[in-house]
């Protein structure tokens, strides 16, 4: 029911995203970024590290971090393969690269290695969902809302299909890890790992494009605000 909802949530947020005035593009990664980190670094991890050896749990999270980077080059390799003719932009990011939509000759080869990189991505947030619900409500419902609103900036297409793959994580994750409580601990450092990745390598980029100390100081605002609507909400439904 979380994975369904927070898929259903996150597209309609982005949909109204659409109306909404460019300047607020910004707030809302800003938000997002600090949501993610306030789930990584109050929620999962915490939780983590409750159940398993601090040095184990963070050598997971390393290991997660890496495998998201490999994931994401093999994903922009197999897309720069199907873009030979695009021009690099000075101020275009990696990331904005690997989602830069244009007609080539492909045949629509790199638009659908682009889908299996965030079909993946999706299947990895049901699986953080499932996870974290299984260490406690209070945790699933914290993560799904750190990935509802990472998903709030992001792009509407191919909404059906990311949806499918995060209720297919979400299950595969909740049959799976039902009866295998020792693994948890790594399943939730892996989550964490993917949902910092997301903040630090996709989301926190895009701000650094505006360096005024006046947006700066909105972005960080948004930032905290983001934290602390994790905290709060940790506080408020474990109570």
């Amino acid at each position: 029911m979380a994975t369904l909802a927070g898929g259903v949530l996150s597209t309609l947020a982005a949909a109204l995203t659409l109306r909404l005035h460019a300047t607020w593009v910004p707030r809302l990664v800003s938000f997002a970024v600090g949501a993610l980190l306030g789930a990584v670094f109050l929620d999962l991890v915490p939780e983590a590290l409750r159940a398993s050896d601090a040095s184990y749990v963070m050598r997971i999270v390393l290991a997660g971090l890496l495998g998201f980077f490999l994931l994401e080059k093999l994903v922009l390799w197999r897309h720069a393969h199907g873009h030979e003719e695009h021009v690099e932009e000075a101020e275009e990011t990696e990331h904005d690269h690997a989602l830069h939509r244009r007609s080539t000759s492909d045949g629509g080869r790199s638009g659908g290695m682009i889908l299996i990189g965030n079909g993946v991505h999706s299947f990895c947030d049901g699986i953080a969902i499932a996870a974290a619900f299984l260490a406690s409500p209070a945790l699933g419902l914290a993560t799904t809302l750190a990935i509802v609103a990472h998903a709030v900036p992001q792009q509407v297409g191919d909404f059906a299909v990311l949806l499918l793959a995060t209720l297919a994580g979400g299950l595969a994750a909740y049959f799976a890890l039902a009866g295998m409580e020792r693994i948890l601990p790594t399943v939730l450092a892996l989550a964490a790992a993917s949902l910092l990745y997301v903040a630090v390598a996709d989301l926190i980029p895009s701000l650094h494009r505006r360096a005024e100390p006046a947006e700066t100081l909105k972005q960080m605002i948004a930032i905290l605000c983001g934290v602390a609507t994790i905290a709060i909400a940790v506080v408020f439904l474990e109570a």
